[in-house]
């Protein structure tokens, strides 16, 4: 009997270690696996993002329909879920990158400097937690107006209802330096502050009499308006335009091409830049990804602006700091 317990003890023993030997390498397997997938994680992405908000506008404005590629492309080349978002637009995706409500977000050129500055809208609070992307293609500060209006001139604004989008807005300041130039000022005219879809809207209805609408062109809300009226967009005069870019350097002229909402010939207007900027948070190596995503696949942008989005033209206008992630793809690219 005492050697058959002995023998049971001995048995009960080898088991209880096979079954301990067991769970060791299943656990050092585990932990193995587990850290080789957080390196190849982190040398992938940099950090450890499970999804990232990219910040566009209004639905009717051009960033949303970009917003939309845009996300797609980084989505793929980073393996990362990116969702466009509409938004406030430039001012306001400042804002939300600093408070980290997002990671990457489109702003005007004239925006970002101010943010950077703590200048205009941002007065004393300087964002420096946002770094560029990339230049992406020119805005243009339409004035739209419907041919039934008689509105020919920016003199012609005085009395009449405007929209001039929400204050502090990208296009607010557009709106208020253009009126300046013209020897005008937002006590001339009765201002609206009405988003692109609302202006639109409101244009169609008899209720404002112009709006300013700072985008690519075409623009969406414009389209969707001419398709029910006769547009008139006003042109900036040449000298109105030097004047602008003297005291304003950020301003560059533009033309909008004859058929564009109809229009039988050019109309000369100006222009800010459109970018894209990232929370300076995000790792060198995310940011190159992203910024590789964007111009290696705007080619395949249906909008008329994807044309225009291109890596040898990704530093121009950029007046704040570049994101390393992003310089580094630029640095390979324009070699």
């Amino acid at each position: 009997m005492k050697k058959k317990s002995l023998r049971l003890l001995a048995l009960v023993s080898m088991l209880a270690l096979l079954v301990l030997a067991a769970c060791g390498t299943d656990n050092a397997t585990d932990g193995d696996k587990d850290a080789g997938d957080g390196n190849k994680e982190e040398d992938k992405q940099g950090q450890d993002y499970k999804f990232l908000s990219l910040l566009t506008g209004g639905t009717q404005g051009t960033y949303y329909p970009l917003g939309g590629s845009f996300a797609e492309f980084i989505g793929e080349e980073t393996g990362i879920k990116t969702t466009a978002e509409v938004s406030q637009a430039s001012a306001a995706n400042m804002t939300a990158l600093k408070d980290g409500d997002a990671q990457i977000a489109f702003v005007q050129t004239d925006i970002a400097y101010y943010a950077s500055k703590g200048e205009m809208m941002f007065d004393g609070e300087v964002i420096d937690e946002v770094s560029a992307v990339g230049n992406l293609y020119p805005e243009t500060i339409q004035l739209v107006t419907l041919k039934k209006n008689n509105i020919t001139t920016f003199e012609d604004l005085k009395g009449k209802s405007v929209s001039v989008g929400a204050p502090g807005s990208g296009t607010y300041a557009n709106a208020e330096q253009l009126l300046e130039i013209h020897g005008l000022t937002m006590d001339d005219i009765k201002p609206q502050n009405l988003d692109f879809g609302e202006s639109q809207e409101s244009l169609q209805a008899g209720q404002i009499d112009a709006a300013f609408i700072t985008a690519g062109t075409p623009t969406g809300a414009v389209e969707g308006l001419n398709a029910v009226a006769e547009v008139f967009i006003v042109p900036v005069e040449d000298a109105k335009a030097d004047e602008l870019i003297e005291k304003y350097p950020y301003y560059a002229k533009e033309i909008i091409p004859a058929g564009t909402y109809g229009s039988e010939e050019d109309t000369p207007a100006v222009s800010v830049g459109a970018m894209l900027v990232m929370q300076n948070d995000i790792s060198e190596e995310l940011g190159y990804q992203i910024t590789k995503a964007i111009y290696e696949n705007a080619s395949k942008i249906q909008h008329a602006k994807g044309a225009l989005i291109k890596a040898e033209n990704g530093l121009d206008g950029i007046g704040i700091p570049v994101h390393p992630g992003a310089q580094k793809y630029f640095d390979e690219v324009n070699k």
